[in-house]
């Protein structure tokens, strides 16, 4: 992947920084998986496991505390 889509981590709102995270936590899968087949057919093994979904969860949560540490913590 070469398009360059990340020009900022600054954004308006608490909800855009939220939004920002998912994003950059859904990039980093599609960078480290970039074969659609390949992800699509995996996504069922973590889609119902407790585990893997706390632990995407807790990939949203540390890229959310980067934006909005980068925002000055919108203040």
């Amino acid at each position: 992947m070469t398009d360059t889509w990340l020009t900022s981590l600054i954004t308006k709102t608490p909800q855009e920084g939220f939004e920002l995270a998912i994003t950059l936590s859904r990039r980093g899968v599609k960078y480290t998986q970039p074969n659609p087949e390949i992800l699509h057919k995996l996504r069922p093994e973590y889609a119902e496991d407790a585990d893997s979904l706390i632990a995407g969860s807790e990939v949203v949560a540390l890229n959310f505390q980067t934006v909005a540490a980068a925002n000055n913590y919108w203040r």
